[in-house]
């Protein structure tokens, strides 16, 4: 009887699997100067470093609309665990037993990147799969603890290099491959729910003839960009605007951003029952644009950060309120939605960075001018959820 099963046990294990995702996606940046200092890597390939981890989860995506069903999701999410775990380890022995220790480096990002994609696929339709109330409010909260894991790592690191030295980084990533490792045994006896009965999920050639599935995925994509936009330029933002150090910038920028990100996850996850989820997304957006103008038009540094910080807030119900709102409009998308929906997110947390840096580089390095650029991520993402209050208002 499912009344019996402890989906407890499967939400906790998710919550861990988020957290693993923000130790693979945030804990190898801090070590970037320490890896040029050790092993004589330029700069030019520390670069291809966050480049190779995203394309590599951003293939998995893609490649899990065909495996991820026919192999079960417990084998793949726990596969995900070990992966997880396997790089870190790996990441610490590998470039002093190769001999390049870039070939090291990158093998260990390619196989924690491999689980952290897993993880962002498979996590969303797991949890959508329990019979939990208020499926919004749950999910909302899910998402929260990769926010809540990216603070953790930053600040847990920093307090470790601080007291330790950042000569022992080896000892912390070992200490942060723990994490999945443990997680592997909660994966191997929670409750996993199928998200559709066998034959009933829709093929992806059915999903690319609905027009609202298009619209999804222009909100997926908007969602990613404004999100990993401000994100990944908050620390440099923080740093030209104000004037303070690398580890303030980390702390003030990207790590206050992840906290009121995890904030607005966590007061939606309690309160969502009471509010209607497209026009919160709506408000957000609103919220989001004008974060976006604050933050690269505003006179005084201090405004700048408010910016900055709110622009957490603001992004933070995004994804994951996307992610239901599909379950609502396409419930039988099954697990090629949720990949698809992975992956339309990955490419605007890609392609959104990768824009902002360009037309600052060409502003002169300006970067107030890429995030001015930036404001169009959350009104395209304003635009399609109002064509989705209103064509597709009725759809089923």
């Amino acid at each position: 009887m499912t009344g019996q099963k402890n989906y407890k046990k499967t939400l906790i294990a998710c919550y861990l699997g988020y957290i693993t995702q923000a130790i693979a996606a945030n804990f190898a940046p801090l070590l970037f100067l320490t890896f040029q200092d050790t092993y004589g890597i330029g700069l030019e390939k520390i670069a291809l470093i966050p480049l190779t981890f995203y394309l590599t989860q951003f293939l998995i995506d893609l490649a899990a609309t065909k495996f991820a069903d026919k192999t079960g999701y417990r084998f793949c999410i726990i596969s995900s665990q070990v992966l997880s775990a396997a790089g870190l380890v790996l990441l610490t022995v590998l470039p002093e037993l190769l001999p390049a220790p870039f070939l090291g480096i990158i093998i260990a990002v390619v196989l924690y990147a491999v689980g952290s994609g897993l993880i962002e696929v498979l996590i969303s339709p797991i949890v959508e799969a329990c019979p939990f109330k208020n499926k919004e409010g749950v999910m909302s909260v899910l998402h929260s603890f990769y926010c809540w894991g990216a603070v953790g790592v930053i600040l847990g690191s920093t307090l470790f290099f601080t007291a330790f030295g950042i000569a022992k980084w080896k000892i912390l990533a070992v200490i942060w491959a723990a994490v999945p490792l443990i997680n592997v045994f909660n994966f191997i006896s929670c409750p996993i729910e199928r998200l559709t009965e066998e034959g009933e999920s829709m093929r992806p050639v059915q999903l690319f003839k609905l027009p609202i599935f298009w619209l999804l995925i222009l909100l997926m994509i908007c969602s990613g960009a404004a999100e990993a936009t401000m994100a990944q330029w908050a620390s440099a933002f923080t740093e030209s605007a104000i004037g303070v150090s690398k580890t303030l910038g980390d702390l003030a920028g990207p790590c206050l951003f992840a906290a009121f990100m995890g904030i607005a996850r966590l007061i939606y996850g309690k309160m969502s029952e009471k509010m209607d989820l497209t026009k919160t997304m709506l408000a957000c957006g609103i919220l989001c644009a004008a974060c976006y103008l604050t933050a690269s038009l505003a006179a005084q540094p201090v405004f700048g950060l408010a910016g900055c910080a709110l622009c957490g807030f603001s992004v933070g119900i995004m994804w994951p309120g996307t992610i239901s709102i599909s379950s609502q409009k396409c419930p039988k998308g099954g697990t090629a939605m949720f990949a698809f929906l992975a992956l339309a997110g990955d490419l605007g947390a890609t392609a959104g960075p990768s824009m902002v840096g360009g037309i600052s580089n060409v502003a002169g390095g300006n970067l107030k001018t890429g995030l001015l650029f930036a404001t169009a991520f959350p009104l395209i993402l304003i635009l399609g959820l109002t064509v989705l209050c209103g064509k597709f208002k009725k759809t089923k």
